[in-house]
């Protein structure tokens, strides 16, 4: 990243600080003083909640033996089995899912990469998309907290860059992928450290370098480990930051992933132009998740040669695709959707040329039923029972217990609080 960029990052941190600071010395004793005594005290004392996600994460990347920090979480408090993505098994569409409880068909982030007639075009490099609140549907949980008082905090998280519903989280950046992940661990433990008044009540928190090294290395790659080994420690230091600065009690801490990593061999790549023929239909979006939309007077002649079974994948009309996958009937998801077998993608020749043919890749992107894209769930706080492992939920479900965490009414929802009931102290 240029140096400018990350001069600015460190900008915001400051004026982060100094933000919670002087809110910490005026405004909060004003608002506080407005409210019942009662309702004034459950301000002040109420846990905050902190979510973090471990992009690229794969659930049994906790059997390696290389992960003592994240094994703290589960000793002390939950873990899941594993949690099941959203289809599809991409990074932006389950990074929403998890903060709205919505399938991606429902709020309408159902690809990295995606068309909307009016809006255009939509990718993670786009800024201008990304961070245009016309793109994302649904209520993420920011919102939802913000417009019943809380100071809310993210640091990166899809959705959190744009004003959605003309809303955004009180303290949010612009993703920067320079930011070393010590001095990310380091600006939550300081807004964790604030006075209650001004605390935020809902944080996030990402690192994406697991996911970076699975795509290039391969998820069983010395790469790969020698991520998740780092990441683990920046949990570690997390956690200790909250034990020295006497919080750790007051935050419910949540730690995910998205999806998981398969390994993709040498050679088990196609071309997109080997599917269609570029004049019968044009692609959407690419990798393991596809889709294309037929060129006008094309349909016929571009669903012959894509829909069914093919050596390597498989491709439906958007609305005849496995119900499972709770997916195609957003206008954003194209025509045809074909999906990839586990350990196969297919881009653009252009791409591919880019790519050392002969190195094992990682990807994500498959049926999130698969073990290999299997996510990570793992709490721990005052809310939390200690020790306790339950079975693999679906990542919709985690959303309704953030709600329920922070006290506040869930928006409309796919999820249900029951799969992780078990994991709750009662009230």
């Amino acid at each position: 990243m240029p140096a400018s960029r990350s001069a600015a990052t460190a900008a915001a941190l400051a004026l982060s600080s100094l933000l919670g600071l002087a809110l910490a010395g005026c405004a909060s004793r004003a608002d506080i003083a407005d409210d019942p005594p009662a309702a004034a005290d459950a301000a002040v004392t109420a846990p905050s909640v902190l979510l973090v996600s471990i992009d690229g994460f794969r659930a049994d990347y906790l059997e390696l033996g290389i992960t003592p920090n994240l094994d703290r979480i589960a000793a002390s408090g939950v873990r899941a089995q594993w949690m099941t993505p959203s289809y599809p098994s991409l990074t932006f569409p389950n990074h929403y899912t998890l903060v709205t409880g919505l399938r991606p068909d429902r709020h309408g982030i159902v690809h990295n990469t995606m068309r909307d007639e009016v809006l255009g075009e939509f990718s993670l490099r786009n800024r201008d998309a990304v961070s245009d609140g016309r793109w994302w549907g649904g209520e993420p949980l920011w919102i939802t907290a913000e417009r019943a008082g809380m100071p809310t905090a993210t640091l990166f998280w899809p959705g959190s860059e744009a004003a959605i519903q003309g809303v955004r989280p009180t303290r949010w950046m612009p993703f920067d992928d320079s930011l070393p992940m010590p001095d990310r661990v380091d600006t939550v433990l300081g807004w964790m450290s604030e006075p209650p008044s001004t605390r935020p009540r809902f944080a996030t928190l990402y690192f994406e370098a697991l996911d970076h090294a699975g795509h290039d290395h391969g998820p069983d790659s010395p790469q790969a480990h020698a991520a998740i080994a780092e990441v683990d420690a920046a949990i570690g230091r997390l956690l200790d930051g909250l034990q020295d600065r006497h919080v750790a009690g007051q935050v419910n801490l949540v730690v995910v992933s998205d999806h998981g990593m398969a390994t993709v061999p040498p050679g088990a790549s196609v071309t997109t132009e080997s599917m269609v023929d570029p004049g019968n239909a044009r692609l959407v979006t690419g990798g393991q998740s596809l889709g294309f939309e037929p060129l006008p007077g094309r349909t016929r002649q571009a669903e012959a040669q894509l829909l069914g079974r093919h050596e390597g994948y498989a491709c439906w009309r958007k609305e005849a695709l496995p119900k499972r996958w709770h997916y195609g009937s957003h206008p954003r998801v194209p025509s045809i959707v074909c999906q990839m077998d586990e350990g196969r993608d297919a881009l653009p020749a252009e791409w591919l040329g880019r790519r050392p043919a002969d190195r094992a890749r990682g990807s994500h992107g498959f049926d999130p039923g698969l073990p290999s894209m299997r996510a990570l769930f793992l709490a721990q706080g005052p809310a939390f029972r200690q020790g306790v492992a339950v079975p693999a939920i679906d990542n919709v479900d985690v959303y309704p217990v953030l709600a329920r965490l922070l006290g506040v009414e869930p928006a409309a929802n796919d999820g249900g609080a029951e799969a992780l009931a078990p994991a709750l102290r009662a009230p």
